[in-house]
């Protein structure tokens, strides 16, 4: 039982340090691809598409060589999940494009509340109140280190509240398909990217044609820009992979939750590699939305062990009623016989 347990301690860290590595990863390469001193790739949706047409050949390769096994789910149920991812990744775009980035870093803060309102909604999902605390303490560390100027107007709170509910219930619906058909995360990754990849490359150009006023077949591919394109693609396979992943062995809010130590390594890599400011007020907030962190660690783990003895214990007592009964049921039924030998003597 012991070695269960450090296995899937283990197993838990291994997918949470592969998501912070391929996440921060990802954002460092897409940085130096779309950036104006990079190579000003500025087509981010067609990007995310070329993202799952990866994930999905992967897939596919693995599915074809036996590596994992692929299991039913309906397809509508596959369909109304990438129509809200894409939705997803549009809002967001959207969103950084029509609001400033502190209102844009305060739509992506709101996303733990929301989660945790809609899986309270949609699962009857309670939490403690430590677990109030630390969302509560990690919000104020992340809003502290990243929000500078907030502002905001009709169409881009619009485009905000759609990127913050389809981008909560996108990563609530992966763990309830994991859980709901008892499929795996890669395998539910590559049934879902073939169709994300496949409408977000007819899409995306139109999208990011909105966003930048530029058309992809007019952007002139250098090897550099190639070369970054493909590292990125390479990261979002582990990236998406580790994402499904960690919501399918711990919840959405989790994900969220812990999800911001990426916040905290892009800005302490964006000061090594880049020369980013990094200021008092950001090495408070992250030091804040750190603590947060370890406390909402602690109060789950804390949560695990209660339920963890309550079960136990309840097993005890439901033993204990059944050794009661059948020791009742041994001596009843052994009255029973004695009663029936001595009629059977009596009539002989």
């Amino acid at each position: 039982m012991e070695a269960e347990r450090k296995s899937s301690a283990v197993s838990d860290a291994g997918a949470w340090t592969m998501n912070v590595i391929s996440s921060v990863g990802i954002i460092m390469a897409n940085k130096q691809l779309m950036s104006a001193a990079g190579y000003g790739f500025t087509f981010a949706t067609t990007l995310t598409g070329f993202h799952f047409a990866v994930t999905a050949l992967v897939g596919m390769i693995s599915n074809a060589t036996g590596l994992s096994a692929s299991k039913h789910v309906p397809y509508w149920e596959l369909l109304f999940f990438s129509v809200i991812a894409n939705m997803s990744i549009a809002g967001m775009n959207f969103s950084l494009m029509l609001n400033s980035v502190g209102f844009y870093q305060i739509s992506k803060l709101s996303m733990i509340p929301v989660v945790c309102i809609m899986e309270w909604i949609l699962h009857s999902k309670k939490y403690s109140n430590e677990v109030k605390t630390a969302v509560v303490v990690v919000v104020v560390g992340v809003g502290v280190c990243t929000i500078t100027d907030v502002k905001v107007n009709a169409k881009g709170f619009i485009c905000a509240c759609v990127a913050v509910f389809s981008t909560s219930l996108q990563q609530i619906l992966i763990g309830s398909l994991q859980k709901k058909y008892s499929i795996g995360s890669f395998e539910l990754l590559s049934k879902t990217a073939p169709i994300q990849a496949c409408s977000l490359l007819v899409l995306g150009p139109i999208v990011d044609y909105c966003l930048s006023g530029n058309f992809i077949l007019a952007y002139s591919f250098t090897g550099g820009a190639i070369f970054f394109i493909i590292l990125s693609c390479s990261l979002a396979v582990f990236c998406n992979v580790s994402q499904y992943l960690c919501i399918g062995r711990f919840s959405a809010v989790s994900f969220q939750v812990l999800g911001h130590m990426k916040t905290v390594c892009v800005l302490t890599l964006g000061w090594f590699l880049f020369d980013s400011e990094l200021t008092l007020k950001n090495i408070l907030g992250m030091t804040v939305a750190v603590i947060g962190m370890v406390i909402y660690s602690w109060a789950m783990e804390a949560e695990k062990q209660a339920q963890s003895k309550t079960i136990p214990n309840s097993k005890n007592s439901l033993t204990e009623e059944e050794i009661t009964l059948l020791k009742e049921g041994v001596e009843i039924g052994g009255s029973l016989e004695e009663e029936d030998m001595k009629v059977g003597e009596s009539k002989v």
